[in-house]
């Protein structure tokens, strides 16, 4: 492991050498063009949790699926048909691949401006 004195790091535990040179920037920027055209084709997308209820949960009785999320700062809660139960869990993962893409691509954008900033 590097030293602490030529060694930035952020909250993933990255490290990046005081003495990267512009020619170092080209992975970072690779990287961030991958996210962006990963992103430019990502489709369908809702955030939230689908879940299986019932309207007698001690008989199990009257299943029934909702969708539940939280959108500018407010609970939401979904009935959601049997028929499109396969589509809105499609769209959840593909959100949780959206989030996940976007907090990539704030890591790199960190180390990228930490790099110009030390040359």
């Amino acid at each position: 492991m590097p030293s602490s004195e030529n060694v930035l790091t952020n909250s993933y535990s990255m490290y990046i050498p005081h003495n990267m040179t512009t020619q170092d920037l080209s992975p970072l920027e690779n990287e961030i063009e991958k996210i962006k055209n990963e992103l430019r084709d990502i489709g369908e997308m809702r955030p939230g949790s689908l879940t299986l209820q019932y309207k007698i949960p001690d008989q199990k009785k009257g299943p029934y699926y909702q969708l539940s999320f939280t959108h500018k700062m407010r609970s939401r809660t979904h009935y959601v048909r049997l028929d499109q139960v396969e589509e809105i869990r499609k769209q959840i993962e593909v959100y949780k691949r959206f989030k996940n893409l976007v907090e990539r691509w704030i890591v790199l954008a960190i180390e990228h401006s930490q790099v110009k900033m030390k040359q």
